[in-house]
């Protein structure tokens, strides 16, 4: 029986509203496991596979930076800067764009910290793309 409510937010769009038995997403902190009458909590999320689990469904996303956050109620709430369901992802496109974020971090290599730190976050960011996307398509050659 679903518990938790969750709402998963990003600046486009709601990515996913409704009922589930338990989220995992990786925090700044390390991989967290929210369950229901979790203490509320306030933490920063790290780029990262999110799963959310809803009896025996399995839902994964690309999560980028952001706040999680649990409240008193069961509620969970997700800022997230980006957020992708696996269901969405392409992996050419996610290849293309992990090679070019490498091609960019490598280039940043001799400028300033700043331009180092954003090449550095957008190569992880489609790291997790491409970590989300493989596994989706590993399951969904399953079925």
């Amino acid at each position: 029986m679903s518990e938790l409510k969750l709402k998963i937010v990003t600046p486009e769009r709601i990515v996913f509203e409704g009922a589930v038995d338990s989220l995992t997403a990786m925090t700044e902190n390390g991989e967290i496991t929210v369950l229901p009458n979790h203490i509320p909590l306030a933490t920063l999320l790290k780029a990262g596979e999110m799963r959310v689990m809803n009896g025996n469904d399995l839902t994964l996303l690309a999560v980028s930076t952001g706040l999680l956050e649990v409240h008193a109620g069961n509620e969970i709430v997700i800022l997230a800067d980006t957020a992708e369901r696996s269901e969405e992802l392409e992996l050419a496109a996610i290849e293309a764009a992990k090679l070019a974020a490498e091609q960019a971090l490598s280039a940043a290599k001799n400028k300033d910290s700043v331009s180092f730190a954003d090449a550095a976050a957008h190569l992880e960011r489609e790291l997790a793309r491409y970590r989300v996307a493989i596994k989706h398509k590993h399951r969904s050659s399953k079925n």
